[in-house]
């Protein structure tokens, strides 16, 4: 079985809108949290993303730090850019 991320959730966790740089902490349907760094010039970027060590990764199982998350990175950019997750987040 193949993991399929789900974006459920996005709050700003942090930013530095002079130099136009967003993190976000991104929740997923089955529980999983990340930390997705974006830079917004010229247009909305994703920079990195990390998963929060709250449980077990969801694809390889480790409980410490992996970048498995690196594979989805496009998934997830692409989850955010259609939910318009960014005006959401940014509204709060």
């Amino acid at each position: 079985m193949s993991y399929r991320p789900s974006v459920e959730n996005v709050t700003k966790a942090g930013s530095n809108e002079k130099d136009g740089l967003y993190e976000f902490v991104v929740k997923m349907v089955d529980g999983t949290a990340c930390r997705v760094f974006y830079s917004r010039y010229p247009e909305w970027r994703l920079t990195n993303i990390s998963r929060l060590q709250q449980s077990p990764c969801p694809i390889c199982r480790k409980d410490f730090i992996c970048k498995c998350m690196d594979n989805f990175s496009g998934v997830i950019a692409s989850q955010m850019h259609e939910g318009q997750w960014f005006d959401k987040a940014l509204a709060e």
